[in-house]
């Protein structure tokens, strides 16, 4: 078949099976949309291009395949480079296609070049450029593979505009998966075995996908050596609720992390590394949180699947069946909101199989023990640090798991980042409830500033506070199309997290915090 460079990428993304793009185009995409029409690919619009990448990641993360990310130019695929940090560092396969010049305009150096695939470079697994109409096919080909891994990753596909216009594309068959059989880097189950056997104080670290399979089997290899049983601070996905081993998770701030792991004489990490700090503190002075003198040992790589290898090395223990753990306790559910109360509430509401979208930072902390007793679900952090994730990937993630509901913890600092995932909700009719957790501030660098350099004077305080005015998230909804209320009562909360769960299509809760 010969057809438009465009076409026969587009075509090409379908038959490896990525079925929906995330797109904010320009000028240079135009063949590239058209192709999704002929070649019939769903598409979203979104308003910003930190939108499009979140929702990817989002989508990702519950569905396990990806989605397509169309940008335009350098300056668009630099607006999403923020949230393909998150994604990059979630693992969560994503295929990204951003429009160039054509190859004899770029010499030109119009206002819009940019050296793409430098940009490209810093978030992505593999940056492929067509060269020609004749190889669009095949170099999709090959990203798709490239993102589907194993590892998964952000592929990024650079295309020249005259390359999307070109005649007499081919098409290419799908490259086929990569074995997901253990990654060479891991060490064997044998030596693991042994060694967890011999500790005096073994650790056992998942990250990336866990659910409760790989729960389950963690619980088995704990029972059968004594091991401690941690989830990383920020897990791609991390499943939750009653019935569901709850791991403990490693704290956040540095200091906290290495007294928590402290005594550890062996570390072994399954689709995670060892843990370090998010920042290189002054006042600790380490960016390893676990112990220097502990032992390190891979059931499997960071951004590998960790199931076979918990399933091999709990059967090589001997470990028994997991016991259901007994839930916790529900915390106050009434008065006025603070964490706490927020944390109850939502937990007590969210139905069985929803999908948390947990960026609430300091408004989260009470929300690890509170979700350990809700319905079963699957909880998905922010990987990469990056804020403004949560409401595109709460987006994406009602895209890509229909009929489930998506609930978003969102902190109101962060969500003005990218309000505008809003709007594609609105539009798409995507199953989410955002809850904004609104404090009027960045209570995160607030608790920074106090740990690092101590109390601030009024120009500091003007960075970290939104107030002079304080947003309205129910106007910013429903200019945006989503319909929207404001509580301040756990009583209050209960209601309006009923009536979103029992009306399709998206709401807001502005939860005014004390």
């Amino acid at each position: 078949m010969n057809e438009r460079g465009a076409d026969a990428l587009v075509r090409a993304a379908v038959d490896a099976g990525v079925e929906l793009c995330f797109a904010n185009p320009g000028t240079t995409e135009m063949e590239l949309v058209a192709a999704l029409d002929t070649v019939g690919m769903a598409a979203h619009l979104v308003l910003h291009e930190t939108v499009a990448a979140g929702a990817a990641d989002g989508y990702a993360r519950v569905s396990g395949r990806p989605a397509m990310v169309l940008v335009h130019l350098g300056p668009g695929l630099g607006n999403a480079l923020a949230n393909l940090h998150n994604a990059r560092r979630a693992g969560s396969p994503a295929v990204v296609v951003v429009g160039d010049h054509a190859s004899w305009h770029l010499p030109a150096d119009a206002p819009l070049t940019t050296d793409i695939d430098a940009l490209a470079a810093t978030v992505s697994t593999s940056v492929r450029r067509v060269g020609a109409a004749s190889d669009a096919a095949a170099t999709m080909a090959a990203a798709v593979a490239d993102a589907v891994g194993p590892p998964p990753g952000v592929a990024t596909v650079v295309v020249p505009q005259d390359a999307a216009w070109g005649e007499g594309a081919e098409q290419a068959a799908p490259v086929g998966r990569r074995p997901p059989a253990v990654a060479a880097d891991a060490d064997s189950t044998d030596d693991i075995a042994a060694a967890m056997r011999a500790a005096r104080s073994p650790a056992l670290l998942l990250g990336g996908v866990v659910r409760r399979a790989e729960l389950e089997a963690a619980v088995r290899i704990a029972g059968a050596t004594g091991a401690t049983v941690w989830a990383d601070t920020f897990c791609s996905v991390l499943e939750r609720g009653r019935g569901i081993p709850a791991p403990a998770v490693v704290p956040y701030f540095a200091d906290r992390a290495i007294e928590a792991l402290a005594g550890h004489d062996l570390l072994v990490t399954a689709g995670t590394r060892p843990p370090v700090a998010f920042f290189g503190y002054r006042s600790v002075g380490r960016s390893m949180l676990a112990p220097e003198s502990a032992r390190h040992l891979v059931a499997a790589p960071a951004g590998w699947p960790a199931g076979p290898a918990l399933q091999a090395l709990a059967e090589t223990l001997g470990g028994g069946a997991a016991a259901a753990p007994r839930a916790p306790e529900g915390g106050p559910t009434t008065g006025a909101l603070d964490p706490a109360v927020l944390a109850a509430v939502v937990a007590g509401a969210l139905p069985e199989g929803a999908v948390v979208v947990e960026e609430a930072l300091t408004s989260a902390g009470s929300w690890p023990d509170a979700e350990a007793g809700a319905a079963p679900h699957e909880t998905l952090r922010l990987t990469g640090g990056a804020i403004g994730d949560g409401m595109p990937m709460a987006l994406g993630a009602a895209v890509g798991a229909p009929g489930r509901r998506v609930v978003a913890l969102q902190a109101d600092g962060s969500g003005l980042y990218s309000p505008q995932a809003l709007w594609t909700m609105a539009r798409a009719g995507a199953d989410v409830t955002v809850v904004v957790c609104a404090n009027a501030a960045y209570r995160i660098l607030e608790v920074e500033q106090r740990r690092t350099v101590g109390p601030g004077g009024p120009t500091a305080a003007s960075l970290m506070h939104l107030t002079d005015p304080t947003p309205d998230w129910c106007a910013l909804a429903s200019a945006f199309g989503v319909p929207a209320r404001r509580v301040a009562t756990g009583e209050e909360l209960a209601a309006a997290l009923g009536r979103s769960f029992a009306t399709p299509g998206p709401a807001l809760i502005e939860a005014t915090l004390r």
